[in-house]
């Protein structure tokens, strides 16, 4: 997904919502821990999240993200400054917009079926690092014994369950059929031609939905229940898989 910051008022949106967060994030010794704990889990995240966005342009024939850079797994390349903070003050972000040319993909398939690839395989990967580090944590507590009630094992396991939160959060929240989120372009490739018209027309007062929903409650009324069933649903079945 991609915000665009360079506005004026965009940048005053940023510090609003910081100030609105920042004292129940930095004014308590937990808000501070949970601050210093999440911080792995989003750059494995954001960084895997915009790596796949690259991988697959570059498999359908765009070298654009090869030659900006991005077909590397250095957080640096993926991380942008304003949607990290975000991400961790005020509960939403992004990342650095992976750049791709969709004339160049091949032509075994079509341009909207192309975009709509690159987009959803950002999604995806996060939905797989939430089954990976389930089935990591499940295991340790299966092995680990007496290591998880050391100082040392809490802090580990508090860093999976952000982790594993982060990246469903991040999958869940991307698939939000709005621009400029992923789903928007999965969206167009299900829509009827008369559909596909009308949205593409309107993806001016379709962003200021999206842009109403993050500062609203309605992003947590939207996505929490979503985040909370499929991460129970996940933790559940991989404990019983792994035999917890």
């Amino acid at each position: 997904m991609y915000f665009n910051y360079s506005n004026p008022w965009m940048i005053g949106l940023i510090i609003i919502l910081i100030m609105e967060n920042i004292k129940n994030v930095l004014m308590t010794r937990g808000g501070i821990l949970g601050l210093v704990l999440t911080l792995p889990g989003l750059l494995v995240a954001i960084t895997f999240h915009e790596f796949a966005h690259a991988w697959v342009a570059d498999k359908l024939g765009d070298d654009t993200p090869r030659r900006n850079g991005r077909l590397t797994l250095n957080p640096l390349k993926h991380i942008d400054p304003y949607g990290m903070v975000l991400l961790l003050l005020a509960g939403f972000g992004w990342g650095k917009p992976v750049e791709i040319n969709s004339n160049n993909f091949n032509r075994k398939i079509t341009v909207r079926q192309g975009n709509a690839l690159v987009a959803l395989a950002g999604p995806v990967m996060n939905f797989v690092l939430s089954v990976a580090f389930s089935i990591f944590y499940a295991l340790l507590i299966k092995n680990a014994g007496t290591f998880l009630y050391t100082t040392s094992g809490l802090v580990v396991m508090s860093a999976l369950e952000y982790t594993i939160v982060m990246n469903v959060g991040l999958g869940v929240f991307n698939l939000i059929p709005l621009p400029p989120l992923d789903g928007s372009k999965v969206l167009m490739v299900f829509l009827p031609e008369k559909a596909r018209n009308w949205y593409e027309t309107h993806q001016s007062m379709l962003y200021i939905v999206s842009l109403i929903i993050w500062i609203t409650p309605l992003s947590t009324m939207i996505i929490s229940p979503a985040i909370s069933s499929i991460g129970n649903g996940l933790f559940s079945l991989i404990t019983k898989i792994v035999g917890v």
